[in-house]
């Protein structure tokens, strides 16, 4: 484990219809859930609170709710831990430290339920990302060293009734060296891209209409800093990806911003990459209007926000502190835009923030703390009507 990759890994150590009889509606003043990947060793454990309308999260009644295979304890080095099916009706975990994919059935009041034959396989080593469009799923397996073909993208596709099944010829092999911190979809389903953080390689691919891979052209690209590792789409344009390079240094941080051709190729948009003036700029989230960038700045225990421009170009705005969290990592908008909550393993805790335009203020009740226990690892947000049959969610592409 090289220098950089083992100081990371110790800053990140250190969510009124009819309902079907036996299920109930949501509880009174509850707009939605927020979900949280515990990460917990033996069995992992997803904790799931009820979201307010004043910002106030409350326990779920039986969270946390057992995923079935095991967490590592401690903080994930990646994006997109825990991610929604595109149809709103599933929660799609990694248990990282049983090399398998959980997937939890969202009822009606938001409570979850392990399906049937879950977990599964990840077909490699250290799950440690998701990517989900329509029936296609995606797992970057971080792998260890030596481990033959166990880094790796894979494949897999996702049924009605929750069932992960592997895509044949689906699998992408990395030199165990590579640690992919995140793998995600482009908004419409035609590129996927991967992060490589500790050689500093950004991964392109097209998707066939079968879901398999075919490398762009030039593809893995060198990155334009040290450590590339979350990635995110911009919502309101599938041809602009942002990177943040984690691993520049003190106060250094930048993140990266591409253009992707239709054969997926990248091409560093004009000026990037821009100053994130921040130490591990790690996790990054778009707002849903295209307008805004949020890169959680895990060293400096900090928020940046940046504008974007039409052809792509960032400008830093601010950075807001994290109120008593040591290390915030993945994040996560609300549905509306509203609100976005961040998780911090170091404190086990849950961190929500009052969004206008680019501006972040911490929520009178945060942080939330996590389940005892819980090294939180990845977050979803809901509304109440996300997971009701046929209800189409707002997704981050992250």
């Amino acid at each position: 484990m090289n220098k950089l990759r083992f100081g990371l890994s110790l800053v990140l150590a250190s969510a009124c219809a009819l309902l079907p009889a036996g299920t109930a509606s949501a509880a009174p003043g509850v707009i939605g859930h927020v979900y949280v990947n515990d990460n917990t060793p033996g069995v992992n454990t997803v904790g799931a609170f009820d979201r307010h309308a004043d910002g106030t999260l409350t326990p779920m009644p039986g969270s946390p709710f057992a995923a079935g295979g095991a967490g590592t304890g401690q903080g994930l080095a990646s994006q997109g831990s825990l991610q929604l099916s595109s149809d709103g009706r599933h929660l799609l975990a990694v248990d990282a430290g049983s090399n398998q994919i959980s997937v939890l059935r969202i009822k009606n009041d938001g409570s979850l339920e392990r399906v049937g034959r879950s977990p599964v396989s990840s077909n490699g080593t250290s799950p440690v990302s998701i990517a989900v469009y329509g029936h296609l799923v995606y797992v970057a397996n971080a792998g260890t060293a030596g481990s033959a073909e166990a880094t790796n993208y894979t494949g897999f596709t996702l049924n009605r009734g929750g069932h992960l099944r592997p895509l044949r010829g689906s699998t992408v092999t990395l030199p165990d060296t590579s640690q992919p911190g995140d793998v995600l979809f482009s908004p419409d389903g035609r590129k996927l891209v991967g992060t490589r953080v500790a050689t500093s390689l950004i991964d392109s691919f097209t998707v066939d209409r079968g879901g398999l891979l075919t490398a762009a052209p030039g593809s893995p690209f060198a990155a334009q800093g040290m450590g590339p590792f979350g990635s995110e789409f911009r919502p309101t344009n599938a041809a602009q990806l942002y990177v943040t390079n984690a691993h520049d240094g003190a106060n250094a941080g930048t993140v990266s911003a591409f253009a992707l051709g239709a054969d997926g190729a990248l091409t560093a948009i004009a000026a990037s990459p821009f100053p994130d003036e921040q130490t591990a700029p790690c996790w990054v989230e778009i707002s849903h209007d295209g307008q805004y960038l949020f890169a959680v700045n895990t060293a400096s225990g900090s928020i940046s926000s940046s504008s974007i421009a039409t052809g792509g170009s960032l400008t830093l705005l601010s950075s807001t502190a994290v109120n008593g969290a040591a290390a915030p990592e993945d994040a996560r908008l609300s549905p509306d835009g509203s609100t976005l909550w961040v998780v911090d393993s170091a404190a086990d805790t849950v961190s929500g923030f009052a969004v206008d335009g680019g501006t972040l203020a911490e929520l009178p009740t945060s942080p939330t703390p996590a389940p005892i226990g819980a090294a939180p690892a990845g977050i979803v947000v809901t509304n109440n009507s996300s997971h009701r049959q046929g209800a189409q969610p707002s997704l981050s592409a992250g």
